[in-house]
């Protein structure tokens, strides 16, 4: 959603990457199914060629994760809420038959 102004988007998440992560952590420990959407989704977005960059971990390229945040809520800065990611992997998974 777009502000009256244009710019924006009232729905974003206020928090960090990192609580981002931290909830997100909470709920697949709580739910086995999210749990399994959730890692299937972060391996999709993963970088290339992790493994030969440090960190050495699957994360996903910073450029592309800007720009899925802007085609998705407007700013390549914004952190989704939790509910988005949980709903996106759901999806994901709904739809790809995974």
């Amino acid at each position: 959603m777009q502000t009256a102004q244009g710019g924006g988007y009232e729905g974003r998440y206020q928090g960090s990457w990192v609580k981002l992560f931290l909830e997100l952590t909470g709920r697949a420990l709580l739910n086995p199914r999210v749990a399994i959407d959730l890692l299937a989704t972060g391996w999709a977005f993963r970088r290339r060629n992790w493994f030969a960059r440090f960190p050495f971990l699957p994360l996903p390229d910073v450029t592309y994760l800007k720009w899925r945040m802007y085609t998705a809520f407007g700013d390549e800065d914004a952190v989704p809420p939790a509910i988005d990611v949980l709903r996106f992997a759901r999806w994901r998974r709904e739809t790809m038959h995974l």
